[in-house]
Formats: C-alpha cells, sequence, structure tokens
C-alpha cells in the first residue's frame, strides 16, 4: 500500500534538511540518539534568525520588555515549588507484544478531533500496567552522587523568570505592566519523540512572563476593568485592562509576529483550551498550531496563569514576591500572561511551509522541476548568493569578490564559482537564498552603458533585473529586514 502523501512530503523535507544541511541526526556516526538533533549550517543560521528576530520583536521595538539569561540547573526547590517533581510525569505503559512504549492516555482506538496525532498502538498486544514517568532528566552538583545533590535539567525556561522576579523588578526601571522575556533551552525526558524534530527531548523556548495587575486592582485604579466584544482592538494598551483584554493582546500580537516571517494566518489555527483541559490555576490558554505535513499540531501557547507561580515561590522560599504599586499605593503578587513557543517546532514549521515544487525552464529553455525552499527574506539563513559567471575569468572573479566583500559586512553572503549557472541558481533555491547577484561581462563593461552593474535574480519568481552595484546594499537591506 503506498503511503500518505503528506508521509511523502516529509521524507522529502527530512531527505532535503540532510543534504542542504540544515539538520543532522545527532551522533548519527555511532547510530544516533534519540530526540535528539543537531543544526547544520544552513539549520543554525535558520535558527538564530529565528530568535533573533524574535529577540529583537520583545525587547528592541517594545518598551515594556526586558531580558533574562538564566542557567540551565537551579536549586531543585525551584520545581517543587513549581510542583514539577511531583506532578511532571505521564503514566507509562508497554506493549509485551511490539515493545513499544506509550502514554496511557494516548492509548485510544478513536482518533482526537482536537490533537489528531495521538499515538496509537498499532496490535491488541497485552499491555503493563501505567507507570509513573517523571519527564525531567536528573543529574548532580559536585563530584558526589548523593541524594543531596541532585538537582535537574530544566524542562522549562519559565521558572528562572519568576525566581527572578524582584531582581529583575528592582533593576530594570518597569512598572507593572511589564514583561521577562527569556530564550533557552530546556530538557524533557520524553517516553516517544516523534514527528521528526518536532518532539524532542533537548529543545528550545522562547518565552515571556508578562506580569499584570489582578483585576481588582484594575478595578480601585481604573473604576472599572473592560472586558472583551468581538472586533475589539486589542493593539494598544489600556489603563482599565485586565487579564482577558491583555491575553488577548498577546494573542494578537504573537499572530502578528507570525506573519512577519512568512507564517500566514491561513496556515495557522487558534485552539482555545476547554476548561477542562486548563491547568487548575489558568483562566484561559490559547495553542498556536501549524498545519504540518503529519497533522495540526501546537507551535506556542499563550496561558493566563493568574499569581499561582509567584505564590508558589513566594510560599516555598519565604521570600516575598510582592509588588508595590505607587498608582494603587498597594502591595500584590502580580498575575502574568504567559506567551510560550517552542524554537524547534517553529524551525520545522518554516520549513515545511517554505518547501515548494515547481517548474521552471532550464538553460535551454526545456521545463523542469525545481525544489525551492521559500523563506520569508527575513529569516533566510542566507541572504544572496554572489556569482560569477565563468570561474576561469580572472577579472570577472576578481569582481565578484569585490561584491561579496561589499555585502558581507551587512548580510551573509554566500560566494559560488563551481559549475553552470543554472546549477549554481539550482544550489541556493534548495538553501531557500532569496536573492543571487550574477557578475558578467557586462559588468566589466562590455557594454558601456552597463559597467559597474549586476543581474539580481530573485528566487521566487526567477525574473533577473539589471542593478547598479553601489546600489546593491541598501537596495538588499530593504528587502531582507
Amino acid at each position: 500500500m503506498a503511503e500518505p502523501k503528506t508521509n511523502e512530503l516529509m521524507e522529502k523535507i527530512v531527505s532535503l534538511c540532510k543534504r542542504r544541511g540544515f539538520i543532522f541526526q545527532s551522533s548519527e556516526i555511532y547510530g544516533g540518539i534519540n530526540g535528539f538533533w543537531d543544526y547544520g549550517p544552513l539549520g543554525a543560521e535558520l535558527k538564530r534568525n529565528v530568535r533573533d528576530h524574535w529577540w529583537r520583536a520583545q525587547t528592541q521595538y517594545r518598551e515594556d520588555v526586558v531580558g533574562l539569561d538564566a542557567s540551565i540547573i537551579m536549586h531543585p526547590k525551584i520545581w517543587e515549588a513549581s510542583g514539577h517533581t511531583t506532578t511532571f510525569s505521564d503514566p507509562m505503559v508497554d506493549c509485551k507484544t511490539c515493545k513499544g512504549r506509550f502514554r496511557a492516555d494516548q492509548l485510544d482506538s478513536t482518533p482526537c478531533p482536537v490533537k489528531p496525532s495521538k499515538m496509537v498502538c498499532e496490535c491488541d498486544g497485552e499491555k503493563t500496567e501505567p507507570r509513573a514517568f517523571n519527564l525531567m532528566f536528573k543529574t548532580y552538583v559536585g563530584p558526589i552522587e548523593t541524594v543531596d545533590n541532585v538537582a535537574f535539567l530544566r524542562p522549562e525556561t519559565a521558572q528562572a523568570i519568576f525566581a527572578q522576579f524582584q531582581n529583575v523588578n528592582a533593576c530594570a526601571r518597569q512598572k507593572v505592566p511589564f514583561g521577562i522575556c527569556q530564550i533557552g533551552k530546556a530538557f524533557r525526558n520524553e517516553i516517544n519523540p516523534r514527528n521528526y524534530t518536532f518532539r524532542s527531548r533537548e529543545f528550545e523556548q522562547m518565552e515571556i512572563e508578562f506580569f499584570i495587575r489582578p483585576d481588582e486592582v484594575v478595578q480601585k485604579i481604573a473604576g472599572n476593568v473592560a472586558t472583551y466584544a468581538d472586533g475589539m482592538d486589542t493593539s494598544a494598551p489600556q489603563a482599565n485592562w485586565g487579564w482577558e483584554l491583555w491575553h488577548r493582546h498577546w494573542v494578537e500580537e504573537r499572530l502578528k509576529w507570525y506573519e512577519s516571517i512568512g507564517l500566514g494566518r491561513d496556515t495557522l489555527e487558534l485552539y482555545w483550551q476547554e476548561k477542562k483541559e486548563l491547568a487548575h490555576y489558568a483562566k484561559a490558554c490559547v495553542d498556536i498550531q501549524y498545519k504540518f505535513p503529519f497533522g495540526t499540531q501546537e507551535l506556542e501557547g499563550i496561558a493566563a496563569r493568574g499569581d499561582f507561580d509567584l505564590t508558589q515561590h513566594q510560599k516555598h522560599s519565604g521570600k516575598s514576591m510582592e509588588y508595590f504599586d505607587e498608582e494603587a499605593k498597594a502591595k500584590y503578587v502580580p498575575h502574568v500572561i504567559e506567551p510560550s513557543a517552542g524554537v524547534d517546532r517553529l524551525v520545522l514549521a518554516l520549513l515545511c511551509n517554505a518547501y515548494t515544487e515547481d517548474t521552471v525552464p532550464d538553460e535551454k529553455g526545456k521545463p523542469e522541476t525545481r525544489v525551492v525552499m521559500k523563506f520569508h527574506p527575513r529569516i533566510a539563513p542566507i541572504k544572496v548568493g554572489v556569482f560569477p559567471l565563468l570561474k576561469n575569468k580572472p577579472d570577472l572573479v576578481k569582481k565578484a569578490k569585490e561584491v561579496r566583500d561589499l555585502l558581507r559586512p551587512h548580510m551573509t553572503v554566500f560566494y559560488d564559482e563551481a559549475g553552470a549557472i543554472g546549477r549554481r541558481y539550482r544550489r541556493q533555491d534548495e538553501a531557500g537564498t532569496p536573492f543571487g547577484v550574477t557578475i558578467d561581462f557586462d559588468t566589466l563593461g562590455e557594454k558601456p552603458e552597463l559597467l559597474d552593474t549586476v543581474t539580481l535574480r530573485d528566487r521566487d519568481t526567477c525574473k533577473q533585473d539589471r542593478v547598479k552595484i553601489s546600489d546593491l546594499v541598501p537596495l538588499l537591506l530593504q528587502k531582507v529586514r
């Protein structure tokens, strides 16, 4: 029986990722290690571009969010306060026939309409009784492995933000409402990593903890707490916003950000968790989901978490997490809105979204199928390829390298002089490079009116325009930022 087309598409994407240096299996020469991945030259650039754009969007383009870079290993009592040491576990069962290992709550022969990628054991073999399986990686601090030295690799980046709330509050010259953001590694000992890099044991998160006034404080200051109505503009924060409007604000802000890197709203879905699905402390949670070839899955969760986290750390540490609000003339524990996104999941979504097969004429004018990664120029790993028309013409090569060196201080550039020019274009199409610059004999003045001009090729349309070398930097910067 033929495999579904979606599986064929994922196979093509996985193959391209290895061939072009986006993603490699970790420790591949030793047979690999499940749930861990390495990013190659193109993947590292793509991932860095995503992180950098997210960071700028939060800390540079907003006045009410500051950054933090916390350690991966923290005091184990942090995880007691957050509940991870007691509740961060999944019930696990083993199948005695197929030897598969599954979460007990995912052994369901009926596909889930909300999250259709739930695992299903395909055999009827006898299952073991469910056993608790803690998802945190355990380690030891110091040279001696004793109970007193047990620590954990963090399963999320959020708790460091809560633990450092008062330190940031004391130095950042911010007033509630304000946020703290962080990008960093997290580790979860997933029972069954799957769907390529989507569910891994080592991953990166981009999280914001945005601290807001409790609704009763908003009521005291503003005289009322605004409620949401369909069509309401949530882009400009107002003094009478409570948790509901702030939550809506961050949902919209995050959707706009995804659009800014090429994930249009037609590729995304919003899933509003039902009350029974919410964590006991949460007032609302929205999952921003992407339509992957293997199913619609979560990229980011935006949760209204109340004051649960700060209150827990206040209780367990004995240190106050209260904030003195000068306008309200009162102390309170702030509430929080948490947008939390997975970098690796997002990179995978961008790879899936970019993968395109189309038909273009070859050098002889005959139609041929090409694979092109249509990344938004803002996050493309390489912004421009530079090509001398022929590598055995020293004047062309010299000029091409001058153009390369002109562009390098401003953007990532790939210089390529090997092979037919059409083949070089195709290599950069597969890398997702949005623009190509070719130096030909007209650049050298074969046609005097074209002296010091180059051809600028567009990846998506294959259209080529003649451009002055002196105009290249401002023209390309306008296109790739």
